[in-house]
């Protein structure tokens, strides 16, 4: 399933909201905190999403390329139990404001599921 947003928030602060840990639950409201060795992302980065409701959610940073300030874009796997999603992002320079999107894989029940809340959430994250 592929998403998509467009605002008005500059590319580079909405790269920022994705690469600082610590600002996920700002934009992403269904996300209580966030545990991992680094605040950053990072290739091989594991930690736990701590949603507001629920356990936590098992992920590993597979890659970032944040190199191309017009096109930035990382990609993660995460898990809870035997299920696994893999979520890739990318964040693109659009006339005056930024175009985020997503790529959610994994079972489809479980993708139609977290659908709405990553919606709502690429809404916020291009919002100034």
């Amino acid at each position: 399933m592929r998403l998509r947003a467009t605002g008005d928030a500059e590319p580079a602060e909405v790269w920022d909201r994705y690469d600082d840990l610590d600002r996920w639950p700002v934009w992403a409201p269904q996300i209580r905190s966030v545990d991992a060795a680094a605040r950053r992302l990072a290739p091989g980065l594991a930690g736990t999403v701590h949603p507001v409701v629920g356990p936590g959610v098992a992920f590993t940073v597979e890659t970032v390329d944040s190199f191309d300030a017009r096109a930035r874009r990382w990609a993660w796997q995460a898990r809870l139990g035997p299920a696994r999603l893999h979520l890739e992002h990318g964040v693109e320079a659009c006339g005056s404001g930024t175009r985020t999107w997503l790529v959610v894989r994994g079972p489809a029940p479980l993708v139609l599921a977290y659908a709405p809340l990553a919606r709502f959430a690429l809404h916020r994250l291009v919002r100034p």
